[in-house]
């Protein structure tokens, strides 16, 4: 059986240090659908780095660091690219029946401390994905008041030809990630669903999770959902309006390796709510 390679990507800063509070950019991949039924389609997408949901507004979300696979979890090609002021478009064949991923995921340590001087120090530098071997090279093994992280994240979205398939929704256990139970693909208004969320394959317990819907830009608030995943790593949601959803996930806990003190998982997804 062939896996799904995980990609450790030189992300810039803002995809490895953003936070997930209401505040923060917002990273997304948007299609204009995400079910069709014939044979031989296409579905178009947006892809931006935005302080409001599905409102392009800050950068451009790099396209060389995303990957597209078909539902046997190859990787295939980004379709008509174009990288705009400030969003990325791109275009996907839907060849074959099941159920396609578009993501961008990386995974670094991160860690600050104290120099001689008082001042705070953080490694790796902007834009730099932090390794074993680099953390070694660079941080003092005497360093005052350190800190070190490993931080996942995971931005993706899934489209469907036909029925629903498996391949890639099946958890890789890197990192956090969907526990692969309930299809991304198959939600709708009126229906309870269980979603669920794993970091390194084990339950996401006590992860954050945020749902807003679409038209955000035209609300007096976001109107947000929030959850807290339970021992399962899992959370019941039911959806009374149709549409496009931005789902969001932060993860924390302290059972890193070292030398890593704390892990921190993030997680952003699009997902559409069809009516019943």
């Amino acid at each position: 059986m062939i896996k799904r390679k995980t990609s450790q990507l030189l992300l810039m800063g803002v995809l490895l240090t953003s936070s997930l509070s209401v505040n923060a950019h917002r990273l997304w991949i948007k299609p204009n659908t995400t079910t069709v039924s014939g044979q031989d389609e296409w579905v178009t997408f947006d892809a931006a780095i935005a302080n409001g949901i599905f409102n392009p507004d800050h950068f451009a979300m790099p396209l060389d660091r995303l990957t597209a696979y078909n539902p046997d979890g190859q990787p295939i090609e980004l379709q008509n690219q174009a990288k705009l002021k400030y969003r990325s478009v791109f275009d996907l064949q839907l060849t074959q029946p099941g159920t396609y991923e578009v993501s961008m995921n990386s995974r670094s340590l991160q860690a600050s401390w104290q120099d001689d001087q008082g001042k705070r120090q953080r490694w790796p530098g902007r834009g730099e994905v932090g390794t074993l071997e680099g953390f070694h090279q660079h941080v003092p093994q005497d360093a005052k008041d350190l800190k070190v992280f490993d931080s996942a994240r995971r931005v993706e979205v899934f489209v469907t030809a036909g029925a629903p398939s498996q391949k890639v929704i099946t958890p890789t256990g890197n990192g956090l990630e969907l526990n692969g139970k309930t299809h991304p693909n198959d939600l709708y208004t009126g229906e309870s669903v269980s979603l669920g969320f794993l970091f390194d394959g084990e339950p996401a317990k006590d992860a954050q999770v945020t749902l807003v819907r679409q038209g955000e830009k035209y609300r007096d608030n976001s109107k947000p959902m929030r959850f807290t995943t339970d021992a399962r790593g899992t959370f019941e949601v039911s959806f009374d309006a149709p549409g496009m959803y931005f789902i969001e996930v932060e993860y924390k806990d302290d059972r890193a390796k070292a030398p890593a003190m704390v892990r921190l998982g993030n997680y952003s997804a699009v997902i559409e709510v069809l009516p019943l």
